[in-house]
């Protein structure tokens, strides 16, 4: 297996600061890697120094010989004036006739291919960044949040576009079903450490867990050892027949150490506001029409929503989520028709209102201005707490935080003020998974009415009770349930051309090198690896049970033997799982030849 890129030893660090202690990771050829980590661990600073934009303090990035190596960063950079095609072919030096063809493939009409990229919406704007990284063919993709401001569309189609993808790819997201359908491997960034494991996100969470369930377990193994050693020294050392075991057991207690458990930061936990429950209708639309001076998006809306609703807006950009918001908000006119709200105290997050924060603020500042009257100092700290702003944190200012910190502190604030009606828009947008999952949980649980837009499936599915889709002009309550919803949009764009294409061009790759041949040589390839694997496993499951069977024979604790023991409880899933996928691959071939 090739090796793409290695990352030696990286150190990194702002100020006093130190995001990457150590880092170091082997990226080899056909891995698809979904990269976790809370928010400001870290996990774009090292795509940066991937990158070659920043430099690490020590250590270094090693790229294989002429390796092709793309980036999408997160925040996009147009030139003013910029048109979709001109955007293509300046970050790609394609032609404008192969930027147009990949474009068709991707949904955008002459039309759009010849607006300004600035003026298009957030997911046309990542479609257009999509195509001109694909257009220069890389091996290594670095994707940093990609299915952020991207409709379920998109994202079914970027997902079916990954799974065929040849190369290799490294995707920063807060979305943990997008990891679970794109991502064999995780990548995770942690106290400043790399930790790369063999597996999805969901299987490498469940051997985090293991591991610490294994560690408080022989923590308190070794309490209790403690514990029985000192009352024994405790009883005996005075007594001249016992002081030579008093003396044994005492050197005894001197060795017994603990396991260091695993150092997660602090967890998310929001609390919701609480809102007196009400009956009734929480708002009425009655022939809405909605849109602009110029442009109207969407008409005839008719809908009523009962308190306590939680309802999920789904549907393409550019059909006017956002705008529909915006207007039963009160930040634009609605074009006709009349909006009846049967509540006052309305709480709306925009998509981009973390930028909009004075940055002449500190994070308790802002909570303090934006908090309803009735919130103590105390419930302001504690809400800042929940959001991950503890300690002196409060005191940062404002023009100090990350975009995903911004976003929490938005959150936050529109919390304190007990709205019993959010509007939320993109809410989840710059959050890690954790934060994204706890508010979710949150939300699920608020008495008041929600209304919310969001592409996150995982969101999606922990809060919305109703569904309202936006489609050509028309607004309406969706019959089924969410699950049903994104089988639809699955169904429709089953046969994308894209992934045709794709398929046809590796086939002709195939043919051009001779593919029963180079078939049946991976065949061999994969045979001799699995028998390797084969022997290592048995080597290191002897040395397992000749390590357990000398801690029954021999129970006093040995630091070198314990830390063995607990290297092989890592190694042995490890190889197992290379094993297993070994085994897949070689059944494969087999079929393939």
């Amino acid at each position: 297996m090739k090796v793409l890129l290695t990352i030696n030893n990286i150190e990194k660090s702002y100020g006093g600061l130190t995001l990457l202690r150590g880092a170091q990771a082997t990226i080899s050829d056909g891995q698809k890697i979904g990269v976790v980590g809370r928010n400001g661990a870290g996990k774009s600073t090292l795509f940066q120094i991937i990158m070659g934009k920043e430099e690490a303090d020590s250590g270094n990035i090693v790229r294989s010989s002429g390796l092709r190596l793309a980036w999408l960063e997160q925040e996009a950079h147009f030139e003013p004036g910029e048109t979709v095609a001109d955007f293509l072919m300046r970050k790609s030096a394609a032609e404008l006739w192969i930027c147009e063809k990949t474009a068709h493939e991707f949904g955008l009409s002459d039309a759009l291919l010849q607006s300004p990229v600035a003026d298009l919406s957030g997911g046309y704007q990542m479609r257009a960044r999509l195509m001109a990284l694909l257009l220069t063919d890389p091996e290594l993709l670095l994707m940093d949040e990609p299915t952020n401001y991207l409709d379920l569309s998109t994202q079914i189609l970027l997902e079916q576009f990954l799974r065929n993808f040849d190369g290799s790819y490294l995707i920063i997201s807060h979305d943990r079903e997008f990891l679970m359908r794109t991502c064999t491997h995780t990548l995770e960034v942690e106290n400043g450490e790399l930790m790369l494991f063999p597996g999805t996100i969901e299987q490498y969470l469940d051997f985090k867990a293991d591991q610490q369930a294994q560690a408080i377990a022989y923590n308190k193994n070794i309490d209790a050892r403690r514990k029985a050693l000192e009352s024994f020294v405790e009883r005996f050392r005075a007594k001249a027949s016992k002081a030579a075991q008093a003396q044994s057991k005492m050197k005894q207690l001197a060795r017994l150490e603990k396991v260091d458990l695993a150092r997660s930061g602090p967890t998310v936990r929001i609390p919701v506001p609480e809102v007196r429950i009400r009956k009734g209708s929480a708002l009425s639309l009655n022939d809405l029409s909605i849109g602009y001076a110029d442009h109207r998006v969407a008409w005839g809306i008719d809908v009523q929503i009962g308190r306590g609703s939680h309802v999920a807006i789904l549907g393409d950009n550019g059909q006017g989520k956002s705008t529909f918001l915006k207007t039963i908000s009160g930040v634009l006119p609605p074009l006709s028709g009349s909006i009846q709200w049967g509540e006052e105290n309305i709480g709306f997050y925009a998509q981009h209102v973390y930028s909009s924060i004075s940055e002449s603020l500190t994070v308790f500042d802002h909570l303090q201005h934006t908090a309803d009257r009735s919130v103590s100092r105390q419930q302001i700290l504690d809400m800042a707490g929940c959001f991950l702003f503890r300690g002196d944190d409060v005191k940062k200012s404002v023009k100090m935080l990350s975009g995903g910190e911004r976003a929490r502190l938005c959150l936050a604030g529109l919390l304190l003020r007990k709205c019993a009606v959010l509007l939320l828009d993109e809410p989840t947008n710059h959050l890690d998974f954790e934060t994204v999952e706890a508010l979710g949980l949150a939300l699920a649980n608020f008495a008041g009415t929600l209304l919310f837009v969001s592409h996150d499936r995982t969101f999606v599915n922990l809060v919305a009770s109703q569904i309202i889709t936006v489609e050509d002009g028309t607004l309406e309550l969706y019959p089924g349930s969410y699950a049903d919803y994104v089988f639809r949009m699955e169904s429709r764009l089953q046969e994308n051309p894209v992934l045709e294409k794709k398929s046809a061009r590796n086939q002709a790759k195939v043919k051009a090198s001779g593919g029963s041949t180079k078939v049946r040589r991976r065949q061999k390839e994969v045979q001799t690896q699995l028998e390797l694997l084969e022997k290592e496993l048995e080597v290191l499951q002897k040395e397992q049970s000749a390590l357990l069977a000398s801690f029954q024979e021999q129970p006093g604790d040995d630091r070198e033997r314990r830390e063995r023991l607990f290297e092989l409880d890592r190694l042995i899933p490890l190889k197992e799982e290379e094993w297993i996928q070994a085994g897949r691959e070689l059944e494969e071939a087999g079929q393939k030849s």
